[in-house]
């Protein structure tokens, strides 16, 4: 009998998490593409939605893949390196108002970069009339916004993945004559690999996802990011014509979050099952 409720309750988990996923493939492929039209199960099967995408000279999708690909690359590479530096120093160093430095990271993670924006605003205001290239509707603009919150929550998980590696690899890389770069690049890198893909893989789904700051930095439709761009394409009066290209974009949006997974996932996989066989 408990093998039954178990098979049950996990058929239901499944059945519950599938659910959004069938009803967004069937709004994708359904012919009419509303939302008044949508089923669980479609009417027909066409991939005109994703051809009125491609093609819609309102919505241009392709511009807003590219921008979000890029900046959500770009932009979780640096936030890495700075992060991983910073976890270095403060793991491995010993200086001067360290420990106040790990304390007001904590604290400022605690209050979203949001409660900024009026300041933010201000600032690239006068940025875009000095520097138009780094300012308002443009991808540089949007990635220094972004590595501005690039310390934070990522420093103290790589830290506390730090202090872990015995630091007696340290001193026997330095009584070798390394450096600190050579420890860091060619001792500490490469037993931190797991860390570094899971911090990897989080920072581009934050900033693929993220839209709070981009719809208040981003106002040009060529500069705008999916998440921005897509919430224009069912805003107001348009949530029902156009739902079944919305429901397309959504199913393009998650190959690149998925690709990433797929790409990281060796990472993690080989460094834990290093770690099982070194312990």
């Amino acid at each position: 009998m408990k093998l039954v409720l178990r098979h049950v309750f996990v058929l239901a988990v499944c059945a519950f998490a599938l659910f959004p996923i069938l009803f967004v493939v069937s709004a994708a492929i359904n012919p009419i593409g509303t939302l008044s039209s949508t089923d669980l199960l479609p009417n027909g099967f066409g991939l005109g939605n994703f051809a009125d995408l491609f093609g819609s000279d309102i919505y241009p999708f392709g511009r807003w893949f590219f921008n979000s690909v890029f900046i959500a690359l770009v932009a979780s590479f640096a936030s890495l390196l700075l992060s991983m530096f910073a976890a270095y120093a403060f793991s491995r160093m010993r200086f001067a108002g360290r420990r106040a430095g790990l304390l007001a990271l904590l604290l400022i993670q605690m209050f979203p970069q949001f409660l900024a924006i009026v300041t933010i605003f201000m600032i690239f205001t006068r940025v875009t009339e000095l520097y138009p290239a780094f300012g308002f509707d443009t991808v540089w603009g949007l990635l220094l916004l972004y590595l501005g919150g690039a310390l934070g929550v990522n420093t103290w998980l790589m830290k506390g993945f730090l202090d872990t590696v015995p630091k007696e690899l340290d001193e026997a890389a330095t009584m070798d004559g390394a450096t600190h770069a050579q420890i860091f690049w060619r001792v500490i890198m490469p037993l931190v690999t797991p860390i570094l893909a899971v911090t990897a893989l989080l920072a581009f789904i934050g900033t693929m996802s993220e839209f709070l700051m981009a719809s208040v930095f981003l106002r040009d439709p060529e500069s705008k990011t999916l998440a921005v761009g897509m919430f224009g394409m069912i805003a107001g009066d348009n949530r029902n014509a156009n739902f079944g290209m919305f429901a397309a974009g959504t199913l393009l949006t998650a190959i690149p979050t998925v690709g990433v997974f797929l790409w990281l996932q060796k990472y993690i996989v080989s460094g834990l099952t290093a770690g099982a066989v070194k312990g």
